[in-house]
């Protein structure tokens, strides 16, 4: 008969343990997914290490209760499971894998014997000589292989980059979609299929298309820019400031029919434009200014600042409350007394809105 105290516990603390590591492993819990990785790893274990003494204690069980807790535990087990494998963009996922199955294996071995031959060993100590030989053998198959920047507790180079590039005010990242279906010769290429940048401005090419393409300078074949190879979803970043004014045009050497350009002009003084949100744009009222101006409109490469002046916090977003935002901006959260700025780079009309309060819109249009 299995010991029904200790396997419940097992049960619930087993369950915490793996919804916590699939939280972290698929990338949910980013904020603190170092700490939730140490958390949910000990309970986890923890809770096995009830759950074994409870089946184990006085031989393997065939009561009603302790199958069906342990159908239960292996339920939740395999739904957490198929449900990390299908949403994690991890590729060390075959790593993690190993060293589950590194202690899975031995634990049912062991734990088989130690059903067969009692009198050698207790339920509880069996699990614990398990974990430090399941450590050593985890380090040295395991030990060579480090986990993804991801999982580290420091941040990895690229990482620390990205985000001096993010906060820098001084970098001007000039957005180029390679659209999806371009592949196909007639199709849509690149959007926009020309533009111009000010020396020192960063291009930044997003392949949406499903299949890799290249962004290449064609006068020379590559000599002045490459990106090699972009797959679906990557970005290449090109850094205008060590190239002449003038214009540049560039191809996909995978599909040479995808042609588009860029110019490159002298920097230039900033041009910025203010849109303010007034005292009591966060109340829907009859008469009340929202975005003020609400549209304005101004030359390619002009920069708006949105400042935040009414006492509540609020949002610009580009989109609408309709259709949701459309990705070309964001500025987060703006608490009271905080601005955002977004550069224009294109022609065209922007529509744009509060997410906190949907009623607040207003429109940019670029000439």
């Amino acid at each position: 008969m299995s010991n029904w105290d200790l396997m419940m516990p097992g049960m619930g603390l087993t369950g915490i343990g793996l919804a916590g590591l699939v939280l972290s492993y698929a990338g949910i819990a980013k904020t603190f997914v170092d700490g939730m990785h140490a958390l949910t790893g000990l309970t986890m274990f923890i809770g096995l290490i009830f759950l074994a003494t409870g089946i184990l204690e006085g031989g393997v069980s065939t009561s009603n209760k302790a199958k069906a807790t342990t159908l239960v535990v292996l339920g939740i087990g395999l739904s957490f499971g198929v449900f990390a494998i299908t949403m994690t963009t991890i590729s060390t996922l075959p790593i993690i894998a190993g060293v589950l199955f590194a202690i899975a294996a031995p634990a049912i071995i062991i734990s088989y014997v130690a059903m067969k031959m009692p009198q050698y060993a207790k339920a509880v100590s069996i699990i614990f000589v398990l974990a430090i030989g399941t450590g050593l053998i985890t380090y040295t198959v395991f030990g060579f292989q480090g986990p993804e920047p991801m999982f580290s507790f420091e941040p990895s180079i690229e990482e620390v980059i990205e985000e001096i590039i993010e906060v820098s005010p001084a970098t001007n990242v000039v957005p180029i979609e390679i659209l999806a279906g371009s592949s196909e010769q007639g199709n849509p290429d690149y959007s926009p299929d020309s533009t111009t940048v000010s020396q020192g401005d960063v291009i930044e090419w997003t392949n949406n298309d499903e299949l890799v393409h290249t962004v290449t300078s064609s006068i020379d074949f590559g000599e002045t820019f490459d990106s090699s190879l972009i797959s679906a979803g990557d970005k290449f970043q090109l850094d205008t400031g060590s190239l002449d004014v003038g214009e540049y045009e560039y191809i996909c050497t995978v599909h040479p029919w995808m042609i588009a350009t860029f110019v490159i002009q002298e920097p230039s003084e900033p041009v910025t434009e203010s849109v303010s949100i007034p005292e009591g744009a966060g109340v829907q009222q009859i008469g009340q200014l929202y975005f003020d101006p609400k549209d304005i409109a101004v030359t390619v490469g002009t920069t708006i600042i949105w400042a935040n002046e009414d006492s509540s916090i609020h949002t610009v977003t580009s989109g609408t409350p309709e259709d949701g935002p459309s990705g070309d901006f964001d500025s987060d959260i703006l608490g009271v007394a905080e601005s955002f700025e977004h550069t224009f780079n294109s022609a065209g009309t922007t529509e744009y809105y509060c997410v906190v309060h949907p009623w607040m819109t207003g429109r940019v249009t670029v000439e």
